[in-house]
């Protein structure tokens, strides 16, 4: 129970009580975020957590001083102005409001961090801004995690409440005072520095997303050790690229390069190239990808998917390079990763770069686009003209708003129906690229199909099942369309979700999608003990095709025998960098794991430093980071002619 009467105390005593009840309540609020997302974490001890918790004060310290920073400056100004009760007012809701909107911040990434696997970013504001239904979806958000929104209100109710309880004593003015309060406000003002910075040695760089990695033992822990406030001021117009010279132009060229050159042999074949990308398919929601899963007895929700597979060209591990939608469209039709965050919205996205539609579109292709969200959403419409799609077909081009879904877009059964049948009157060759939108949360089917597909312990694997039938039926009219037996089809998704099974609750199955390739010729059959990832899908299509000209794609080719490629994912600023069956963790400086990944699925035993393949796999490591951040930084992303 709260006391009734108020305490009085000078006002730096007052600054010191609030700040250090906005540090407890942002501990609070970083258990909180561990408790609702413990599943994602796996084991912590207790000694661990208490080291995190430990970690993320300084964390929270910063935050505090960034999102307080006007506060603090108007209560330590040493003029008598600052105890007149309207002032002192407007202090309070300053103070309160801004508060409000940092634990706001943290509150909703109690929920979303399962989606991303990341504190939320800067980059949130450039990812939802061409949204035209941003209002919707957040009552959207906030009805489903209406408990949260409670929490959220009570703990600004207690704020206030609290704040109320501290009352100002008002001292006569003198002019001892005015200078002892002079060397307090320097003494704040010199506290709040080495707060932001993180310690007080003179060589102390502020502190930065990065450093919570001295805290944890996985990368992936980082997020528990953060506040999102700080990771979302402390990105605010980063860039992180930095210049690198790890090796010489010709050994960096023979470690790894991303010009390819033409295939010698065979003529160009004029195939048109349907790329379906299904949004939140993760790997393991396909039945015939998981035969091992539940002592053989899991089926997924994917039957037709499943069938498909029995035609289709697989791989033994296929990744993500990304854990959002925009990661995954220049990902797969570009090849270009996203490197902690996604390209289309970094200083990079206006380099000049060469994609899989702009180079067949070179060669007479007709190039297309089919997403059924209004148009506009998630910035599409303006990467995929920079991709060189010349046809956008999204819910105004479909124009019959009785089959949208209220929410996202319309419902993937009837466009998918729309696209091929629009794909029909395309003269051939072509390239067209389907972005789905219905396995998408808040996790709806059509009212027509509710209590029909298996719901699952996801809610997302009943939208899964629904769209599942719409690819199937897709199938089935294009089947009976003159281009089909003349197409290379290729299936993936955007990014993983979230995940049931222990075996896809780590780095390895946070990432795993499906990448299928499907001819009706029959060609493209089996299972390859290949590591792949969706910046190989443009190049593979290329040689398979046999494109004839030198083209850049930070991928390798999938459907060669070669084995020397490896798979490179960062979402959160650690390397994940596959190479034959080893898994590498690493900071951009420092290796912290490997792993023997297809052995040791759950990622168990860490042989750092006892792995003679760890000194392979960090040069090409850093030949990687070479050619990524100097390319990046020069705009070299392209063959010069």
């Amino acid at each position: 129970m709260l006391l009734q009467k108020p305490i009085q105390t000078n006002i730096y005593w007052a600054l010191v009580i609030r700040f250090l009840l906005l540090m407890i309540i942002y501990s609070l609020c970083r258990i909180g975020f561990y408790l609702f997302n413990e599943d994602l974490f796996g084991d912590i001890s207790i000694g661990k957590f208490l080291v995190m918790m430990k970690g993320g004060l300084q964390f929270d310290v910063a935050a505090l001083i960034y999102l307080n920073i006007l506060f603090l400056l108007l209560q330590i100004i040493p003029l008598p102005f600052r105890f007149r009760d309207g002032y002192q007012l407007l202090c309070k809701y300053l103070f309160i409001i801004t508060n409000s909107i940092g634990l706001m911040a943290n509150f909703i990434d109690f929920a979303y961090y399962q989606f991303t696997l990341k504190r939320t970013t800067a980059t949130v504001f450039k990812q939802f801004g061409n949204e035209q239904n941003k209002l919707k979806l957040g009552l959207d958000f906030l009805l489903d995690y209406w408990y949260l929104l409670l929490i959220f209100v009570m703990v600004v109710w207690l704020l206030i409440k609290i704040y109320d309880f501290i009352e100002l004593k008002k001292p006569t003015f003198k002019w001892s005072i005015l200078i002892k309060d002079s060397v307090l406000m320097v003494l704040f003002v010199g506290l709040a520095i080495v707060g932001l910075r993180g310690g007080w040695r003179h060589s102390t760089r502020p502190i930065t997303l990065s450093n919570a990695g001295e805290y944890v033992e996985d990368p992936s822990e980082t997020s528990i050790v953060l506040n999102t406030p700080f990771a979302i001021i402390r990105t605010l117009g980063v860039n992180d690229l930095k210049e690198v010279q790890f090796f010489g132009e010709d050994e960096l060229n023979s470690i790894y390069t991303p010009v390819h050159e033409p295939k010698s042999e065979g003529a160009f074949k004029n195939l048109n190239v349907v790329v379906l990308i299904i949004e939140s398919l993760g790997k393991e929601h396909i039945g015939g990808l998981n035969k091992d899963l539940a002592d053989g007895k899991y089926k997924g929700y994917t039957p037709f998917i499943d069938s498909l597979l029995n035609e289709s060209l697989t791989f033994s591990t296929t990744l993500a390079n990304g854990r959002k939608s925009i990661d995954g469209l220049p990902s797969i039709l570009s090849s270009i990763p996203s490197i902690t965050e996604p390209f289309v919205l970094s200083t990079y996205s206006s380099n000049k770069t060469n994609s899989l539609p702009l180079l067949l579109k070179e060669k007479g292709y007709q190039t297309a686009f089919f997403h059924g969200a209004p148009n506009g959403s998630m910035g599409f419409a303006a990467y995929t003209k920079m991709a060189g799609i010349d046809h956008y077909y999204g819910k105004t081009e479909y124009n019959n708003d009785a089959d949208f879904d209220g929410m996202w877009g319309i419902w993937d059964e009837p466009f998918m129906q729309y696209m091929a049948n629009t794909m029909n009157g395309f003269k051939q060759p072509f390239f067209s690229a389907f972005f789905s939108t219905s396995s998408h949360h808040p996790f709806k089917v059509p009212e027509k199909y509710e209590g029909r597909f298996p719901k699952g312990p996801l809610e997302v694997q009943e939208c899964i099942g629904y769209t599942d039938m719409a690819i199937r039926k897709f199938f089935e009219s294009a089947r009976k369309m003159p281009w089909f037996k003349n197409t290379l089809f290729v299936l993936t998704a955007d990014h993983a979700t979230i995940s049931h099974f222990p075996e896809y609750q780590n780095v390895l199955g946070y990432y795993s999608v499906p990448i299928i390739f499907y001819s009706p010729a029959g060609d493209l059959k089996g299972k390859l003990d290949k590591t792949v990832q969706q910046i190989d899908i443009m190049p593979s299509v290329l040689n398979y095709l046999n494109y004839d000209q030198p083209y850049f794609a930070f991928g390798f080719d999938a459907l060669s025998t070669n084995q020397e490629n490896f798979v490179v994912n960062n979402n959160d600023g650690t390397f994940r960098f596959y190479w034959k069956d080893y898994l590498l963790l690493n900071d951009g400086q420092k290796s912290t794991a490997i792993y023997t990944y297809k052995k040791d699925r759950l990622l168990k035993q860490n042989l750092l430093g006892k792995l003679k393949e760890q000194v392979e796999m960090e040069t090409r490591l850093k030949a990687f980071i070479q050619q990524f951040n100097n390319r990046m930084i020069h705009n070299q992303l392209t063959i010069n002619p």
